[in-house]
């Protein structure tokens, strides 16, 4: 699929499209708390436009391992007000929930995308986006929840399993009319997985490709970059989070999602011209 449909755009994945972070929590494991105000997070939304970002994934709970899970209301006073204003702001704005009651009042807001953790697992997701005339809808890969997610991480080969539940997942959804334009997968890096079998996803992303929707990688600042850099701390993982996400689309990937907007950005046009070069020597 060379397009992403959405409320309000037409997203071209003929290039990797860059999605910013707005974090606005006071506990995300790399950021929390610097955006947790609508204030200071429509100060970063327009930060992150400004600096290159194609899509804002705006998140009012935090799903960093161990994380508790946060109350519809609350999540709903700290997502609504951001979300209000960024729909103005000309980028197609996402919302990263797995509530439906909070799927249904961004959208009816404006916002173009649900990115949901649970892929639409909890009753009433999928009607929620069904009901839509033409909102995108990001799946995710996600091994039990986020409190348990790594005291018992997946067994064997993740990739097949990774797969085959994506798909599945994105069946469900399109049994209820929802256009295949609409949909895109994310693997779930780190989510219910080890250093080795993220790796494996990154490693083999082709056979994630092969199910026919466009993919979406989230590497940015992940445990499993600090565990292969000795690097502890997560806002310190800068140029690891970039070449993951160079990495990610080199394989294939039409969406990476990403706090460095910036340098990630600037690293994607080096791919580019690189990548025009190639097909410019393959033409002739």
């Amino acid at each position: 699929m060379s397009f992403w449909q959405t409320s309000r755009f037409h997203i071209d994945l003929t290039q990797p499209r860059v999605m910013g972070i707005v974090n606005v929590t006071p506990d995300s494991f790399s950021d929390g708390g610097n955006y947790a105000d609508a204030s200071t997070a429509l100060h970063h939304c327009e930060e992150m436009i400004a600096q290159g970002a194609d899509i804002l994934d705006i998140g009012g709970e935090s799903t960093r391992p161990g994380s508790p899970a946060v109350p519809l209301e609350l999540e709903l006073a700290r997502v609504l007000p951001v979300v209000r204003v960024a729909v103005t702001l000309g980028v197609a704005i996402s919302v990263d929930t797995y509530k439906p009651e909070v799927m249904r009042a961004v959208l009816d807001m404006g916002a173009d995308i649900v990115n949901d953790i649970q892929a639409l697992r909890r009753p009433g997701a999928r009607d929620a986006i069904a009901a839509h005339p033409s909102c995108g809808v990001c799946l995710m890969h996600m091994h039990r929840d986020p409190q348990t997610m790594q005291v018992s991480p997946m067994q064997g080969d993740v990739v097949p399993q990774v797969r085959s539940f994506l798909v599945d997942a994105a069946n469900e959804l399109r049994a209820l009319a929802v256009d295949v334009s609409r949909i895109v997968l994310d693997p779930g890096i780190g989510f219910g997985k080890t250093v080795p079998q993220n790796f494996a996803l990154l490693a083999r992303q082709q056979e994630l490709l092969a199910a026919g929707y466009p993919l979406l990688a989230g590497w940015s600042r992940k445990s499993s970059l600090g565990a292969v850099t000795g690097i502890a701390d997560a806002s310190a993982r800068l140029l690891p989070s970039v070449v993951a996400a160079v990495l990610a689309v080199e394989r294939g990937a039409r969406i990476v999602r990403v706090h460095d907007v910036r340098e990630t950005v600037e690293a994607l046009a080096v791919w580019r011209a690189m990548n025009q070069e190639q097909q410019r020597r393959d033409e002739k």
